[in-house]
């Protein structure tokens, strides 16, 4: 149970940074954060499709620093989730690990998908596996974690590899996005994760939204709004009393300041 807590801790402060999808209705992301924490079901997104396009302002490398501001539990005391006392220790304690955002050329199946996107031109991504093992090394250090595998056949599907014969895979399910005039992009992704290598195989489902907004002249340049929602599989005995319901949600601040490379 104890490693099913440390990995669910990791599970929550992941950077959804792998699929894209269509936009949503104007406004329902941003409106699903001002309404936080009262959160009844997942929002609407679609199919994850391919991989998330980011503004040209996220372009290069940068040193993040996560904050744990906030954290519920709305059917408590009747159900919590494996790590959430736990993860109390976390809050207010900033975190900092570096992320980078590359140009690539979109495969030639996917130029359909991504508007005014031909076969000569690049689109700017999250360098998913390096971002990943930063992050998951900040959180659980530099020997708990081997290494983060991205499947080369999808920008949907990783594996990080930790110490002990464990592994989580994470798959993108879902996303939508949303472009505002005030410099803001807003994303929701919705993923499965598996947690392998306990004494039984651990599922759960999370929806991370997050309102990344661009800052004129000061520093940080960007900060971000972020809010993960655990929901819980149907493999869970639990999970017909929480029907649609949040099991949990955890609020954060990021903030990106401009990092160079070493």
């Amino acid at each position: 149970m104890r490693h099913i807590r440390v990995i669910y801790s990791f599970c929550l402060i992941i950077l959804c940074l792998l699929a894209w999808c269509g936009k949503a209705v104007a406004g329902e992301l941003s409106e699903r954060l001002t309404n936080f924490p009262q959160w009844e079901q997942l929002t609407s997104v679609k199919p994850a499709t391919g991989d998330l396009v980011y503004p040209d302002w996220f372009a290069g490398d940068w040193q993040v620093t996560s904050t744990l501001v906030d954290l519920v539990a709305p059917l408590a005391p009747d159900i919590v989730t494996p790590g959430f006392e736990a993860n109390r220790q976390q809050l207010n304690q900033p975190v900092s690990f570096l992320v980078r955002f590359i140009s690539e050329k979109p495969p030639i199946t996917e130029l359909k998908l991504i508007p005014k996107i031909d076969n000569k031109s690049t689109i700017l991504v999250a360098d998913r596996a390096f971002n990943s093992l930063n992050l998951a090394r900040a959180y659980l250090g530099d020997k708990a974690v081997l290494s983060v595998k991205a499947d080369p056949n999808s920008p949907n599907r990783q594996i990080t590899l930790l110490r002990g014969d464990r592994q989580l895979v994470s798959i993108v399910s879902a996303r939508a996005t949303e472009t505002t005039s005030d410099d803001k992009f807003i994303t929701s992704e919705v993923f499965q994760q598996l947690f392998k290598g306990g004494s039984q195989p651990y599922f759960n489902s999370v929806e991370s939204t997050t309102a990344y907004h661009k800052l004129a002249t000061s520093q940080p340049a960007i900060e971000a709004d972020q809010v993960t929602a655990v929901y819980l599989s149907p493999q869970d005995p639990d999970y017909f009393t929480a029907g649609s319901r949040p099991v949990a949600l955890y609020r954060y601040r990021l903030e990106f300041f401009p990092a160079t490379r070493g």
